[in-house]
């Protein structure tokens, strides 16, 4: 079992910058997908960007070449830089996790129904 919390949403206007950061505990010493989704008031929540244990990554359509996820030297934080933000990305953003088999991710993951979440952090970005 792992927990996870973020940091770093905030308030930034249109074409700005955020970095978030989640911190990552507990049992860590097995294989995990991480990855970043978000939810926007009335919508259901949506896959932002994955990592996998590997190494590689993808991103929502939306957010390639904006947005860059990425691992700290050790397995215990995660990131979002955030670039070029438009008010369509104000939302609650969660970190996640789920056990990973043969390196890859299980569906559910990719659907937004992961093990593990965070408590989410806002990001509001405005015109």
């Amino acid at each position: 079992q792992v927990q996870l919390m973020e940091s770093g949403g905030g308030s930034v206007q249109d074409g700005g910058s955020l970095r978030l950061s989640c911190k990552v505990s507990g049992n860590t010493g097995i294989p995990y997908c991480l990855g970043w989704f978000r939810q926007a008031p009335g919508k259901q929540r949506e896959r932002v960007a994955i990592v996998r244990p590997g190494g590689t990554t993808s991103y929502a359509d939306s957010v390639k070449d904006r947005f860059f996820i990425s691992r700290g030297d050790t397995v215990n934080t995660l990131y979002l830089q955030m670039n070029n933000l438009k008010p369509d990305d104000t939302g609650v953003y969660s970190c996640a996790a789920d056990e990973a088999f043969s390196g890859g991710c299980y569906g559910r993951f990719y659907d937004s129904r992961g093990k593990y979440w965070g408590q989410g952090t806002q990001v509001t970005v405005s015109s």
